[in-house]
């Protein structure tokens, strides 16, 4: 938990200087503007949705409460993680708006501690229902479809 706080707080406040020509992303802007509208709109529905649906059960830890029931509906039919996918996509939209190695390296940094991160909690939760296990067969962890776990 504190390693994620401090990684959000190194990404929000570390320089957005671009990787390429200055030119290149004067040209591009329209394009970047795009991206940053899409991803930013998708992290909030997502972000929005999967804490709506966890309302009772929301927790700052990475276990799950005592009292909580498996959720697969939703944005939860879309990726296991919706949270953590959120967040990904809105530093994935800011890393290609910025087009910042900084940046990247940190969300790259992100995709690997959402991963271990996940796998801790999938392993609580698989302990806690037994029926996960099932569930994370059908539904990737962070992208719909594609991403595999890295840890």
């Amino acid at each position: 938990m504190i390693f994620q706080f401090i990684l959000m707080i190194i990404f929000v406040f570390l320089s957005a200087t671009p990787c390429v020509d200055a030119g290149l992303v004067r040209a591009m802007a329209p394009f970047r503007w795009f991206i940053l509208v899409f991803t930013w709109g998708a992290a909030l529905l997502l972000g929005a949705s999967a804490s709506r649906q966890l309302r009772k059960f929301l927790t700052p830890l990475p276990y799950p409460v005592d009292h909580n029931q498996l959720v697969t509906s939703g944005a939860y039919a879309l990726v296991r993680h919706p949270l953590y996918s959120s967040l990904l996509l809105a530093a994935t939209g800011w890393t290609l708006f910025t087009m910042s190695l900084a940046h990247l390296f940190l969300t790259l940094s992100g995709f690997i501690f959402f991963s271990y991160k996940a796998s801790r909690e999938e392993r609580w939760l698989t302990e806690r229902h037994p029926e996960y296990a099932d569930y994370s067969l059908r539904v990737k962890r962070f992208i719909p479809r594609f991403f595999k776990p890295l840890i």
